[in-house]
């Protein structure tokens, strides 16, 4: 006779255990110290076996029933209700183990090491304040983009728009981790370019447009001021380097003949290769024989022994009428990042050596300076040709070289 409400709620523990059976394999186990527990017998391979469908009072006779048809459908489909359960307990270990949080440390621990501390505080910082809370447990496989843009729409709202494409920054790189360790198919964060609004009030301006970059690069070249800033104001573009190691640039540390340049980033305190496109060399060739006898390549005005002043790439834009907010020296390393990524296509982590950020290395951050360096020779001659049709006034779509 099938249970009631009533029996479940009124059996009372003995000196063993019993059980209440209720229909289709369905029963109650009261044990002695007052538990009561429902569990489903079935067969299946010729084999018994049990299911727990959960505790009464929380489970109910109807909730247990329910389970209980539940299990049947699966064993009518041929499926071992038992085992299922055990393979859905199992993909939520896996996906609790793959959550944004769980890979982003991951991603932090294993490039830490290569930031300086600073750093390293702003980006988990940022990632435990305007991450985490919003998508920090969801499985990197489930995020969309629009759970990523209203997660960075939020700081952006509150007014830290830099802030903003920095967290959309982090959380494409944490993407592109996962990718790397086969736990996310896609960068989701892709399909966000241009979703958020351009920082105006960042610390470096720059300028993206194709069609503008073309403009810039042609107010450059008609600098007519002296040889020295000519020249670094063409050669900026070309290496984006920093502007400081740009200004101090030695010619001990320059191979023409090798189309290389050498030098320790100050920054990170990392050693650097930048291969020289043929303009970049035709540029320096030019100045080799004003400057090629002191130590700097862009000396100082007023002194060989002193590289030129911080400012004189920008004071020489602003003679020229081109304000802040259209372009700065540093900014042209920005200009640089995106055209080579949404222009020319090519991989952020080749864009990321070249600009000296830290990139992690599977032979260890000693070897980062000549990592794809052939691949990097290539795209910084792509680049060179790429700007030299933008200047000309070639119709170069962006998404074209």
């Amino acid at each position: 006779m099938p249970l009631t409400d009533a029996k479940v709620r009124n059996a009372k523990p003995a000196g063993k255990m019993f059980k209440l059976y209720d229909e289709r394999g369905l029963f109650l186990m009261v044990a002695p110290e007052g538990g009561k527990l429902w569990r489903f017998r079935y067969r299946i391979d010729g084999k018994e076996k049990l299911l727990a469908l959960g505790g009464y009072p929380d489970v109910g006779l109807k909730e247990a029933r329910e389970r209980r048809d539940d299990a049947r459908k699966l064993l009518a489909a041929g499926v071992d209700p038992g085992a299922a359960r055990k393979a859905q307990k199992a993909a939520r270990i896996e996906r609790a183990t793959n959550s944004f949080e769980v890979i982003a440390r991951e991603w932090f621990a294993k490039n830490e090491s290569t930031w300086a501390p600073s750093h390293s505080t702003r980006v988990l910082r940022r990632m435990e304040r305007d991450i985490f809370p919003w998508i920090g447990g969801s499985p990197i496989a489930d995020l969309k983009a629009p759970e990523i843009l209203a997660t960075v729409r939020r700081i952006a709202e509150r007014g830290a728009l830099e802030t903003a494409h920095r967290a959309l920054s982090d959380i494409g790189q944490v993407f592109r981790f996962a990718i790397s360790t086969s736990r996310a198919d896609s960068d989701v964060t892709r399909d966000l370019r241009g979703a958020l609004p351009t920082a105006q009030d960042g610390h470096f301006t720059a300028v993206t447009d194709p069609v503008e970059v073309g403009a810039l690069l042609r107010a450059l070249w008609g600098y007519e001021g002296t040889l020295t800033v000519k020249c670094a104001l063409r050669l900026a573009p070309l290496v984006f380097v920093r502007p400081g190691e740009l200004r101090a640039a030695r010619w001990a540390d320059f191979d023409l003949d090798a189309a290389e340049w050498r030098f320790t980033v100050s920054k990170t305190d990392t050693d650097l290769i930048v291969p020289l496109s043929r303009q970049a060399v035709e540029i320096l060739r030019e100045i080799e024989p004003a400057t090629g006898n002191g130590e700097y390549v862009f000396p100082s005005a007023r002194t060989p022994r002193r590289p030129m002043s911080d400012n004189a790439i920008l004071s020489a834009m602003r003679r020229m009428g081109i304000p802040k907010e259209t372009a700065t020296g540093h900014g042209l390393r920005a200009t640089a990042r995106t055209l080579l990524d949404e222009g020319l296509k090519y991989r952020p982590d080749l864009i990321e050596h070249q600009l000296a950020h830290a990139v992690r290395d599977a032979n260890g951050r000693a070897y980062n300076r000549t990592s794809y360096l052939d691949e990097r020779r290539a795209m910084m001659q792509e680049w060179s040709d790429y700007l030299d049709k933008l200047r000309i006034g070639a119709n170069v779509p962006p998404g074209a070289a």
